[in-house]
């Protein structure tokens, strides 16, 4: 679909989100399901999901609220799995950052990893497009999955324990961000910040509160970081 006007702008963004929909649906629902096994009502884990909209930063929380974590502990925790939220605005802003703040409000709200990556990919590839085209497709994009978010959170948590183990909804959390994450290895240093990050959060699994998760996110942005100024430096001649 050729990209003309803000509806189809946004019409091509749902087209684009939908395939997350496969996996938003499981994902929502393990959250809310987790969110009562934690000891939360139907209402708090809805209003966990509207205030926070991030499943990575809420899974760590319930699990780290499980473990019976200090509270500082656990909003450290989230905000640090949440902090690509910050990466996500800056690389988004050449693009979008000129729109009105209702706009720009309402895209830093509903910036999930699944609207991210396929805005961000759409925008590059097509550079003619406006302001507010690229403010349509990205509100598109995250169309099919911010409702079904909610929605399947309050599934999840009436159904609570009710639902067998066999089902193995938790499938949806890998599936989820390889999908995501696999285009998005375009060079060396995204391939080597990834490939440490595991390892190191594999060596470190044994810390406590799950902070090994945290260790190996770190270690992995600097290795990433490190290589990529080296070859920077190899192809300028720098030393």
């Amino acid at each position: 679909m050729t990209i003309t006007t803000v509806k189809s702008a946004y019409v091509k963004g749902i087209a684009a989100g939908a395939p997350f929909v496969l996996v938003i649906v499981p994902f929502a629902s393990l959250f809310g399901l987790l969110a009562t096994e934690a000891g939360l009502s139907v209402l708090d884990s809805l209003i966990f999901s509207f205030a926070v909209i991030a499943g990575a930063a809420q899974l760590t929380a319930i699990q780290l609220l499980q473990e019976e974590a200090p509270t500082a502990i656990i909003l450290a925790s989230a905000l640090a799995v949440n902090l690509r939220m910050a990466m996500y605005s800056a690389s988004l802003t050449p693009h979008i950052g000129s729109a009105p703040l209702w706009q720009r409000a309402l895209a830093a709200y509903l910036t999930v990893d699944q609207s991210y990556v396929v805005a961000i990919a759409e925008f590059e590839k097509r550079p003619e497009m406006t302001v507010s085209q690229k403010v349509a497709y990205f509100l598109g994009a995250v169309t099919p999955v911010a409702p079904l978010w909610y929605i399947f959170t309050v599934v999840g948590a009436v159904l609570g324990t009710k639902v067998p183990d066999s089902w193995a909804l938790d499938f949806a959390i890998p599936i989820t961000f390889l999908a995501m994450i696999a285009p998005m290895f375009r060079t060396l240093p995204h391939v080597v910040a990834a490939l440490v990050a595991v390892v190191v959060s594999l060596l470190a699994a044994g810390v406590p509160y799950s902070l090994g998760i945290m260790i190996g996110g770190l270690a992995g942005m600097l290795a990433g970081a490190a290589l990529e100024k080296q070859l920077e430096q190899g192809r300028t001649g720098t030393a």
